[in-house]
Parts: structure tokens; sequence; C-alpha cells
């Protein structure tokens, strides 16, 4: 029985496709949109996300696999992505966000775009490319979606994903000659982000504020790892907490703790040690904000690894 997996053929312009297929080192891309006001949740993260150009070109010129979605400023994404935007400059992307707009963005203009995040992103060689879907209409505009365990999709996505997926294991192989179904890699529906789709993400769900402190100045609120990278943690967002940096810091050194009931713990290290920290001793005990939606929330699991391996209990 092949798992349930879908996969989304989005629209890009030629312009985006070309100037990232030309920097094959950026394998983190922003796939933007020019307005942010429609979330994207067709596909869970790591299922696959493919690039499909325009008119006359209209062909399928790459793909990845989805690492999340959030809404920040033009000014934002820049910072997070620079170059994996599909631009050589911020004013370049600027230009391009008023052009599909309609509206130039004067001075001091800095709108909310929406941004689907692709991991893994590699495109086709030009022998490579492939037709559109068969059923992919010339009026859609945005991008469609495929449950790929449904004729004709199964059999077209098949040798797209042979193709994407090979190409992440060895660039010189014609990966789409592979026997057998592909469905089952362990890199499709993953749940892990991009590493910049991480800090974009985290932020977005925690709808820009210190999960302890509330603190709202972007500027000084970094993604955490509850469970780090060097111990087998991942870019994923329930293992992800919004901090101030000095909270940040705490919270990777164990002076601070989040249990699974998402209580603040603070340990009595941190009073003895420097004889300070009463700013998290009047919150001990009191619930840390997290996201709305369940899944998007701390992992039990992973809270409990800090507890008992980084958090100073003594």
């Amino acid at each position: 029985m092949i798992p349930t997996v879908k996969a989304y053929v989005g629209v890009t312009d030629g312009d985006w496709y070309r100037f990232l297929a030309a920097r094959p080192e950026l394998t983190e891309v922003n796939f933007w949109r020019p307005a942010g006001d429609r979330e994207f949740r067709v596909l869970d993260v790591g299922e696959p996300f493919f690039f499909k150009t325009h008119k006359p070109h209209d062909r399928v010129v790459g793909g990845g696999f989805y690492s999340g979605f959030a809404s920040p400023r033009v000014s934002e994404a820049w910072s997070l992505y620079g170059e994996a935007n599909g631009t050589a400059s911020h004013a370049e992307m600027r230009t391009r966000v008023g052009r599909y707009r309609r509206v130039p963005l004067g001075d001091g203009m800095d709108p909310v775009i929406g941004c689907v995040f692709v991991r893994d992103a590699v495109f086709f060689p030009l022998d490579g490319l492939a037709e559109p879907p068969p059923d992919f209409a010339p009026n859609i505009v945005q991008g469609k979606s495929y449950d790929l365990a449904v004729q004709p999709a199964r059999d077209y996505f098949e040798e797209l994903l042979r193709r994407l997926l090979g190409t992440l294991l060895d660039p010189d192989i014609a990966t789409w000659q592979r026997p057998g179904p592909v469905y089952g890699d362990p890199r499709l529906a993953a749940r892990r982000l991009g590493q910049r789709a991480f800090q974009a993400v985290v932020l977005g769900a925690y709808s820009r504020k210190c999960a302890v402190t509330g603190d709202k100045i972007v500027p000084v609120l970094q993604a955490a790892h509850i469970r780090p990278l060097p111990y087998g943690g991942e870019h994923r967002l329930d293992n992800g907490l919004l901090l101030r940096s000095d909270v940040h810091t705490l919270y990777d050194r164990g002076y601070l703790g989040v249990d699974p009931a998402h209580r603040l713990l603070v340990s009595p290290r941190l009073r003895e040690e420097f004889g300070n920290g009463e700013e998290f001793y009047s919150r001990a005990g009191q619930p840390i904000v997290v996201p709305d939606r369940r899944a998007d929330q701390p992992n039990s699991e992973f809270l409990e690894w800090h507890l008992g391996e980084i958090f100073l209990a003594s």
C-alpha cells in the first residue's frame, strides 16, 4: 500500500528560476508570494514542492521539500533568505514585489508577503525539464496540489520524484532509471525544516513574541532548539521555542527549563551563581506562551529530554 503523500506544483516566473538555477549552492529557497494574506496549508512539512514556469516556457524546472510558511515583511524575508529569495538585492526584491502587487513600493513601505519555504531545492538540467502535469489548467495562477496515490498523478510524479531524490543522492546518475517505488523514501514527509525556515516559522508561530517574557522586539528574538542539533535534535517547529536572546542563552545552559505542561522552571543555580534572576523567579511555575495549534506546540518528549540532560535541577 502506497502511503498518502501530496505534492504541489507552484507557478513561478523565469527570473526567479534562472537566478536560483545558476546558484546551486542555494538549496534552501523562498518561493514567495507578493501578498501575505493567504496562508499555505496545502502540504505537510516534508512533502514535495515542484516549480513550474509561466507560459510560454511552461516547464517543471525543479523542486524540493516543503519546509513551512510564514508572512514576514519584505525586509525580514530578505534578512532571513538573502539571494535565496531569487533576487540579487533587497532593492530588486522590493521592485519585483511592487510589480506583482501593481503598486510600486515607495520609501517606508515594507508590506507583508507570503513565504513558502522549500528545502533541498534542486533545478533540473535543461535536457531534464518536464512537461506540466496533464491536468494542469492554463488559467491556474499560483499552483495546484495532487494526491500521489491517485492516477494519473501517481505515474507522473513518480518520475519527477526519482529525479529530485536521485539528484540529492548523486547528480551524475540518471536517477529516473532506478527501479522500484519512491514513496517510501524517508525524506518524504519528514517534519524537519530548513535552517532558515526554522527561524521564520518559529517567529510566526509564536506571533513574534518571546514565549517567556512576551517581548516583541524582533531583532532580539531567536528560534531556540529544545533538543539541540549536536544532541540529535532537528529543525522542527515542535522542537523550537521563540526566546529573547538572553533567555535563549539561559535556556541552552540549563538555568531555565519548560516542563511538558509548558510551565517555566528556573534553576536555583541562577541565584546561587549570579545573585540575580528575579525576572525569571517571579515567573516560575507560570505557563509560557505556545502556538495555538497543538501540532506546533513544544513536543513533550523533547521538553523531557531537556529537563533530564540540560536543566540544572540542583
